[in-house]
């Protein structure tokens, strides 16, 4: 076990740093408030030229705002519009060749003059890329090179000193966001989009991941006859371990279960069970899923049913699969 010690400290004042973060917060609350009375007309302009960009949009910036940059890179990416982060020192040494002339590129500096940035201007402006400026001076050297301008001008920053990039840098992030908003909005993105940019999340599972993928198959999937003795049903059960079995017709549709728990209940009645055959023992007409229909279907009927099994037939009601609760639960689809 180990024991956590701390250094006293006499100079700490508990309540002037809650007052001093209370007090960051209200100034980025209203930096954002600012924000949104700047949107006008180049937001919209911006958009229209990100929709229609024949490549990427390739995002840069120094320092903090090539920190936002990346982010907002990424948001744009994962919502349906390609896009990816350059950083400016490293494109005057050979990653400008990364940028096409179909490219929209969206150069982000607070201050409008960042000398990685301006280095560059000149040879984004001969290759005719798009250059969108996201920038709290509209009158600076990124802004007099940019096609369109997106202000992200702030009354003050956060820190007491009025240096460190806080409020500036929370207003181009949220910038970005409402970039990235507008265009997937004006995409038509939907959810099942969002789910392929996302396969390895809970969403893209549950969007992407279908019935036929995560059923058993084949000879894994316990079947008889509707004329199959007790004890063939009971060896059947036991050898495939889903804790039930299909029945079938000649045809190989789906025409009956009979689970576990109907053994159960059937030794509770009591009688003979010997000479009963699997259509005597059955549940006629078992809940299906189609092979071709979302896992998380499957998951809904099962939780709907308060079930654990479900048999997968293909259009035409044949059997085709089992799946079980514990199949989607290794899957991560619930």
């Amino acid at each position: 076990m180990y024991t956590v010690t701390s250094t006293p400290l006499p100079d700490f004042d508990a309540e002037r740093a809650m007052r001093m973060a209370r007090q960051t917060l209200h100034i980025e609350a209203q930096a954002l408030l600012g924000l949104e009375q700047q949107v006008a007309e180049p937001f919209a302009a911006a958009v229209r030229a990100m929709l229609g960009c024949r490549g990427r949009v390739v995002v840069m910036g120094m320092g903090k705002s090539g920190h936002v940059g990346r982010k907002i890179a990424a948001t744009l990416a994962s919502t349906g519009t390609p896009a990816f982060f350059v950083h400016p020192g490293e494109a005057s040494h050979g990653d400008l060749g990364m940028v096409t002339p179909g490219d929209v590129v969206l150069a982000i500096s607070n201050s409008g003059e960042s000398e990685e940035l301006a280095a560059i201007l000149p040879a984004l402006r001969r290759l005719g890329v798009t250059l969108l400026a996201m920038t709290g001076r509209p009158e600076s050297t990124l802004a007099a090179h940019a096609d369109l301008v997106l202000s992200n001008r702030v009354e003050q920053e956060a820190c007491p000193l009025n240096l460190a990039p806080t409020a500036s840098t929370t207003a181009q992030l949220a910038l970005g966001d409402a970039l990235a908003v507008a265009l997937l909005d004006a995409r038509g993105f939907r959810e099942e989009d969002f789910a392929r940019s996302h396969p390895g999340g809970a969403l893209g599972r549950k969007l992407l991941t279908h019935v036929r993928d995560v059923m058993r198959s084949g000879d894994a999937v316990p079947r008889v006859t509707e004329a199959a003795g007790f004890f063939d049903v009971m060896r059947e059960m036991s050898a495939k371990g889903l804790g039930c079995t299909a029945v079938v017709d000649e045809a190989g549709g789906a025409i009956g279960i009979f689970t576990d728990g109907d053994l159960r209940r059937l030794i509770e009645r009591g009688g003979e069970v010997r000479q009963l055959r699997a259509g005597d023992i059955m549940h006629r007409q078992p809940r299906t899923v189609a092979e071709n229909a979302l896992a998380v279907v499957a998951a809904d009927l099962m939780e709907q049913a308060r079930i654990h099994n479900v048999l997968v037939v293909d259009a035409a009601g044949r059997l085709v699969g089992a799946l079980t609760y514990n199949d989607l639960l290794t899957a991560k689809v619930i």
